[in-house]
């Protein structure tokens, strides 16, 4: 919607071919007619054969979770310029999908890979020391691990900086989508995991930083307003007047900036893990926290119990050693049914 937003004010330079929706059919619809009749599609199926069919300079995927995977592909075998707000797609995708991708075709719309992409415009690849992530910390920020026992739902659901979907509130609650989110910026620009960071900055202004070598750090700061990235994306690499308003200079704040608790937090290290082994292990382990974040949303498991899910899941699976749509799917099922059998032990 925000995505429609920024082509409704931009109409001179943006103008919607196609429109795909997960369940809403009535709904899509009466956006496309709004639209002059544009097509439409429903479920990642339908939105795989969309971007296939569909003349576009620019396929916006914002697709939850991995079903996002056929259209990333699609869309990076079409030739299209892919603006990707669908981080699972590449995560469980790994080297398949950043070995389609021509040089500068997948436009991070994420907005601390946006943020990279940004700071990384003020140096040359070699000169990057490293890749540091800001976090919000969630809802929980600060709280003893003891505490996580019998968080709600409802709690994880109440996020202090953004308004996003289930999964996603729940990951940034669990740390997960920031673990999610230091695979992909592996994948996206080639930094070994060792040299990429993160750091907690409630606040959220401060996007995500660049560090150089010569000891210069790069950050992108704004509101926590995601019509910015997307307008990136979808202009790549020109700007769009307007997209937000600019931060208040003139007013007196304080940013502040905090280390990780790995202890508490141990997402982004089994993240990293993930990544690190490579292959079909971080689209277990996606698939395993959807399965998991499901279950705790029906009440099923406790908070801390989606971590140990995934971990239980990762330490059984089996990569097989290639990496091919057929074998992330059969990752994907399998992870789902070891989550599920570690879930109704728990119940």
């Amino acid at each position: 919607m925000q995505a429609l937003e920024v082509v409704a004010a931009n109409p001179e330079r943006f103008r919607i071919v196609g429109l795909a929706a997960g369940s809403d059919r009535a709904g899509v619809q009466a956006q496309a007619e709004r639209l002059g009749g544009v097509p439409v599609a429903l479920g990642a199926d339908e939105a795989e054969a969309l971007v296939r069919e569909v003349e576009a300079d620019v396929v916006l995927n914002g697709i939850t979770g991995s079903a996002g995977l056929g259209p990333t592909i699609a869309a990076l075998e079409s030739g299209r310029t892919l603006a990707l707000a669908n981080k699972e797609s590449l995560i469980a995708g790994g080297e398949l999908v950043a070995g389609l991708a021509a040089p500068g075709q997948i436009v991070p719309v994420d907005s601390e890979h946006s943020a990279i992409a940004q700071a990384l415009a003020a140096g040359q690849a070699h000169e990057v020391r490293r890749l540091v992530l800001t976090a919000s910390g969630g809802p929980f920020r600060g709280w003893p691990r003891e505490r996580l026992a019998d968080v709600s739902p409802e709690q994880a659901l109440a996020h202090p900086t953004w308004r996003m979907g289930r999964v996603v509130t729940t990951n940034s609650a669990t740390l997960v989508n920031k673990g999610l989110e230091v695979i992909e910026a592996h994948l996206l620009f080639g930094v070994p995991y060792e040299r990429i960071d993160v750091v907690v900055h409630p606040q959220s202004l401060v996007h995500s930083m660049v560090e150089y070598v010569d000891g210069s750090t790069i950050a992108q700061a704004s509101w926590p307003d995601m019509r910015l990235p997307i307008a990136l994306g979808l202009a790549w690499p020109e700007r769009v007047p307007g997209a937000v308003a600019p931060l208040d200079w003139t007013a007196a704040a304080v940013w502040t900036f905090e280390p990780l608790d790995a202890s508490t937090f141990p997402a982004v290290e089994l993240a990293k893990a993930a990544g690190i082994a490579g292959g079909t292990v971080p689209a277990a382990y996606n698939a395993a926290n959807e399965e998991a974040v499901e279950a705790f949303h029906e009440r099923r498991i406790g908070f801390l119990d989606i971590l140990e899910v995934v971990d239980e899941v990762l330490q059984a699976h089996q990569d097989p050693g290639t990496l091919s749509r057929e074998s992330i799917a059969e990752a994907e099922r399998t992870a789902r049914a070891a989550a599920g059998r570690a879930i109704r032990a728990r119940s």
